[in-house]
């Protein structure tokens, strides 16, 4: 376990930090009337954060062995 925390450290920084801009989005914008499917409530909003910053995150990542296993 601490094997693969240690290899995917940014890609749980970049689910943290997505989940927290998630949640403050939905908190200080959110959605007034309740038919934003992302932003009408926290849950779908923190979700969808932790997810964006994963993807955003991971694009950093290097490849030990080189590109496509090279």
């Amino acid at each position: 376990m601490k094997k693969w925390i240690a290899n995917n450290w940014l890609l749980l920084t970049g689910i943290i930090i997505g989940a927290i801009c998630g949640y403050l989005y939905w908190q200080q914008i959110g959605c007034s009337n309740g038919t934003c499917r992302i932003t009408s409530k926290w849950q779908n909003s923190t979700a969808y954060g932790a997810l964006m910053g994963a993807l955003l995150f991971s694009i950093f990542k290097k490849e030990k062995n080189g590109p496509r296993g090279k």
